[in-house]
């Protein structure tokens, strides 16, 4: 944006009005010229004053109307946090019969197929409401509603078509367990022990869960790394919340203890995580899903049964080699971890202990690393992150940044390792204690 642009004189309300009718003069020249469509659009949606903003959404339309980026530039000015910008967009849609600003049209107002109905209810209708139910009508050409409903799904027919391919990406692995859709057993049954770990949020109840299929293993470095090859920094798969200019490249990939191939890739954060399962035709497990997958139908304790058993689970006592007895002693011992040494050999490969499989086979769903879902920790609902832009630091302290860890890890004792206990993370925090797997549709 050129400098001269920016210089505005607000010392009377006569000179802040004449500085700007200057700069959209500039602007009208300027945007004129071949290639100006750019500099309209920096100023509709950065310049620092609305009236420039909504001047230049004006000479966008009347200049450019047809041509993409102007487009989506006048439908995204529907949202500025001035209305007479977001009115003016409105109008000009409207004028220009913009059908690019459809989708942003329906999120403030509805459905015109809706609204058009004589029996819809209404909430009290402002300015805003009146302008974008005018401009979708103007859009499609009509105000009947059956027409309208018909226009709206001819429309996002090219949208449907995109989501359902995206739905239908082929599973990226065979080696998968069926779960089963029917009942099961979920929530805590709390017993009280020496580590005083709190696990009383789950309420025990039976739910329905519809079928799906699981990694058999938590998903291991090798297969992360295919990942990276294909898809490396191009963000095609990524969540749209995640932070920009970042790698998914694993933060313990240079770590001999955690980096062998077979062993589960750790060092990831949630976004790393849902940007895998994307790639991989699947999705993160809800908590539901993956307790389900862990604990079958029968309530048992741990994926293998109900009684404890040291020798089919990677716990603090086997990764360390020291034995544990109540909470003093497990940060005694948790407090000896060092950057390279210790322990030597703290996870094991994801395939690894076998006869701690679940009901449904699937391994290590107890032990060697906490797993990541897709749950938030508080809610109980899919998590829905809004923190781009942001330090952590900035939102380390709000609930909708934590989701839901499960299983345990090669730092837990026993308690942790149940299959209703549930852990939670910082979204953004990549730990060598946490890796994931990926749950994917099945018609079975």
């Amino acid at each position: 944006m050129p400098t001269d642009m920016l210089v505005i004189d607000d010392s009377t309300d006569d000179r802040y009005w004449a500085s700007v009718e200057r700069v959209l003069a500039l602007a009208d020249r300027q945007g004129a010229a071949p290639g100006g469509a750019p500099l309209l659009v920096s100023l509709s949606t950065a310049h620092p004053e609305w009236p420039v903003r909504a001047g230049a959404v004006r000479l966008l339309a009347e200049r450019y109307a047809g041509d993409p980026d102007a487009d989506a530039a006048v439908a995204a000015a529907t949202h500025d946090t001035v209305d007479w910008v977001a009115f003016t967009a409105l109008k000009v849609i409207t004028e220009h019969r913009i059908a690019a600003a459809v989708p942003d049209l329906i999120r403030i107002s509805g459905w015109p197929s809706n609204f058009t109905r004589p029996e819809w209810a209404r909430k009290p209708v402002g300015c805003g409401a009146a302008l974008t139910k005018r401009a979708l009508v103007a859009v499609f050409g009509s105000r009947d509603p059956a027409e309208l409903r018909r226009l709206e799904d001819e429309y996002f027919s090219d949208m449907r078509a995109r989501i359902d391919a995206a739905r239908k990406r082929p599973r990226r692995t065979t080696d998968v367990v069926l779960v089963p859709g029917g009942p099961a057993i979920i929530g805590a049954d709390a017993r009280p022990d020496a580590f005083r770990m709190a696990q009383d949020d789950s309420t025990l109840r039976a739910v329905d869960v519809p079928g799906f299929l699981i990694d058999r293993t938590t998903v291991t470095n090798a297969r992360y790394r295919e990942f990276l090859e294909e898809v490396g920094d191009s963000g095609e798969f990524d969540h749209p919340d995640q932070p920009d200019e970042r790698s998914h490249r694993p933060s313990h990939g240079h770590d001999s203890r955690f980096n062998a191939p077979d062993h589960p890739v750790v060092g990831l954060d949630w976004y790393d995580a849902y940007a895998f399962a994307n790639w991989a035709g699947g999705a993160l497990p809800s908590e539901v899903q993956w307790e389900k997958a862990a604990r079958g139908v029968d309530g048992r304790r741990y994926p293998w049964g109900d009684d404890w058993d040291p020798e089919r689970v990677n716990y603090v006592e086997r990764s360390f080699g020291h034995e544990v007895d109540d909470l003093d002693s497990l940060e005694a011992l948790l407090v000896t971890i060092t950057p390279g040494d210790e322990p030597p050999h703290p996870v094991l490969p994801a395939d690894a202990l076998p006869q701690g499989a679940s009901p449904y086979g699937a391994l290590q769903m107890s032990g060697n690393v906490w797993e990541l879902t897709r749950t938030n920790f508080y809610t109980g609902e899919d998590m829905d992150p809004f923190f781009k832009g942001r330090h952590p630091l900035d939102f380390m302290n709000r609930k909708d940044a934590f989701h839901v860890l499960r299983g345990g890890t090669w730092t837990s004792p026993p308690t942790c390792l149940t299959t209703f206990y549930r852990g939670k993370d910082l979204i953004t925090d990549r730990h060598n204690e946490i890796g994931f797997r990926c749950v994917y549709e099945t018609s079975l």
